[in-house]
């Protein structure tokens, strides 16, 4: 039986997924990555965003802007408003980095035990 050969993950990918995880590392981020994984594909205008959170609106730019260097948002202008939308494939990229040494090389949790938090 072959076992899978350790894929070679480049240095500066891991360094822009720490960069990711970094980024959603505060509570009024990851609340509001939440809340844009809720609404999407759609997205949400940031007033609504802040409404929802109770976060001031230079404070929500400000932490709107770190998840939007980092990928992890995009924004498009509705006129006068800004629509934000998780980025759902850096998302994806991201969880797969974790899987796939956690659920795929070494087992360490199951992939069902995954696909299970995933109602």
């Amino acid at each position: 039986m072959k076992t899978a050969a350790k894929a070679r993950i480049p240095e500066e990918q891991i360094a822009r997924f720490a960069d990711m995880f970094t980024a959603m590392g505060t509570e009024p981020r990851l609340r509001i990555m939440r809340l844009l994984l809720s609404a999407h594909p759609d997205g949400m205008v940031v007033s609504d965003v802040g409404a929802e959170l109770k976060i001031p609106a230079s404070t929500l730019s400000h932490h709107l802007e770190k998840l939007k260097n980092e990928d992890l948002v995009s924004v498009r202008r509705e006129g006068t408003y800004l629509r934000y939308s998780a980025n759902t494939e850096a998302l994806q990229e991201l969880l797969g980095f974790l899987y796939a040494e956690c659920c795929t090389r070494n087992r360490a949790i199951e992939p069902q035990a995954i696909i299970t938090l995933c109602p």
